[in-house]
């Protein structure tokens, strides 16, 4: 019996002197993964946080000359000052046309293609397939805006000369506005296609084959397996990636507007990240571009908030 008792108490013991030990055993014994996590736990540090003392200047009327602790403070007058500019109506609406249109397309497109490709039973063709489709991942947006065109311009773009040469007319895709939105969203999911596709056929590579087993026995067929099965399975990782893009709605893709923008497109391209470059870089006016990106950041969070508070609402895990 005191043998027992012994051996029972055992645990007890070993947590008791694990939380004795405290924090410097541990930083002893994993030393050389403390010491990894120095130059990561730098660079969040530098590029991460260290810039947001900057958030001040949107509460201050800055001035290079006095400095940045220097200039005056003036509250929430510059919030107003931005909220009564006409460009500001105009970039807030365009900002959340585009990027609504955006998570309409990008975001179920790589969704449909990944259950195409996880029926194709051929594991050569479909690494062939994921590597094509992921390849445009790796392009910036000065090189995609270029080839885009080059391409599709209506002057001398090569979609257009093969028009003409089977007697169609010339469609200006990148110098008409409404043209333009749609080439914008085709582009769109044409480079973010292959990064959400690898995601979730990953998910997919997850799924339990005992429960496409059980659906075959119990009759059902291809798109009833997909429906009832995959969909289903991979409902957590659409959730998160939905939560996700969602805090970027009234962020957008600064990069991608200005490589395909052009003067004669001028009534979708006035975004909030297009209006905090003006304001910021060829203006100079620090104080209302720093006040529209705090702006833009604050409602950013709120629609990650909501979008997580709602999915645990409907019984999912939501993000935070």
């Amino acid at each position: 019996m005191k043998v027992e008792s012994a051996s029972n108490n055992e645990p007890a013991l070993a947590d008791r002197k694990a939380v004795s030990r405290g924090f410097a055993y541990y930083l002893r014994r994993d030393s050389q993964l403390y010491l990894l996590l120095l130059i990561p736990m730098a660079f969040v540090l530098v590029f991460k946080y260290a810039p947001m003392s900057g958030l001040v200047l949107a509460f201050k009327d800055y001035k290079i000359a006095r400095g940045f602790w220097g200039s005056e403070w003036v509250g929430f007058e510059v919030f107003a000052e931005i909220f009564a500019k006409h460009d500001f109506g105009r970039a807030v609406r365009n900002t959340l046309l585009l990027n609504t249109l955006d998570l309409l397309f990008s975001f179920t497109m790589p969704i449909v293609l990944a259950l195409l490709l996880n029926e194709i039973k051929s594991v050569k063709f479909k690494r062939i397939n994921q590597t094509l489709l992921y390849l445009p991942h790796f392009l910036s947006w000065i090189i995609i805006g270029a080839i885009a065109y080059q391409l599709l311009s209506e002057s001398n773009g090569v979609v257009n000369n093969v028009i003409e040469m089977i007697g169609g007319t010339r469609i200006p895709f990148l110098q008409e506005d409404t043209n333009w939105l749609i080439s914008y969203l085709a582009i769109g999911v044409w480079q973010s296609m292959g990064w959400g596709t690898i995601i979730y056929l990953a998910a997919m590579s997850g799924i339990n084959p005992e429960l496409y087993e059980a659906a075959t026995v119990d009759g059902a067929g291809r798109w009833r397996k997909v429906w009832n099965v995959t969909l289903p399975s991979i409902r957590a990782t659409i959730v998160t990636l939905l939560i996700m893009n969602l805090g970027r709605v009234m962020e957008g893709s600064f990069e991608r507007i200005f490589a395909l923008q052009n003067k004669a497109t001028t009534e979708f391209t006035t975004t909030i990240p297009v209006l905090v470059y003006r304001w910021g870089i060829e203006s100079g006016n620090f104080s209302r571009a720093t006040a529209l990106g705090l702006f833009q950041s604050v409602i950013g969070l709120a629609l990650v908030l909501l979008a997580d508070r709602i999915a645990k609402k409907l019984g999912e895990d939501g993000l935070l």
